[in-house]
């Protein structure tokens, strides 16, 4: 397990550096942003139980938005692969089905990204096992 661990970082860390590359530091900024924003909303409920929010709304700026998109990559997918490494890692426990929401925005307050999360709580594992079913 411990070959895997390392194996999964170092393919994380390659990741973020193309990333990186792609838009200068946006990306491992917007990386670092949406850990910390699940890092900053945990609730311990006991011991061998962190619960963390499972929905998160990402908002670009245009011009980042545009960049990230360019090379017709899957932006929310690779933040929400990225999330979900982060949280199987430091052992959280989802809220309920994770979701990462990418959108446009012309108002960002630093002129690039806002993250912010929430528990979806009208939304359960089960609901999303039916309808796939």
């Amino acid at each position: 397990m411990g070959a895997i661990s390392a194996l999964e970082r170092a393919l994380e860390h390659r990741w973020e550096a193309l990333w990186a590359r792609v838009v200068d530091k946006e990306p491992v900024e917007l990386l670092d942003a949406l850990r910390r924003e699940c890092d900053d909303n945990v609730v311990v409920c006991s011991e061998s139980r962190v619960v963390v929010p499972n929905a998160y709304d990402v908002e670009l700026a245009d011009h980042v938005h545009d960049e990230l998109t360019r090379q017709g990559s899957r932006v929310g997918q690779e933040l929400t692969d990225h999330l979900m490494r982060h949280a199987e890692h430091k052992g959280y426990e989802w809220a309920g089905p994770l979701t990462v929401h990418i959108a446009r925005s012309s108002d960002v307050p630093n002129g690039r990204y806002r993250v912010a999360s929430s528990v979806m709580t009208h939304v359960s594992a089960r609901g999303f096992q039916q309808a796939a079913g």
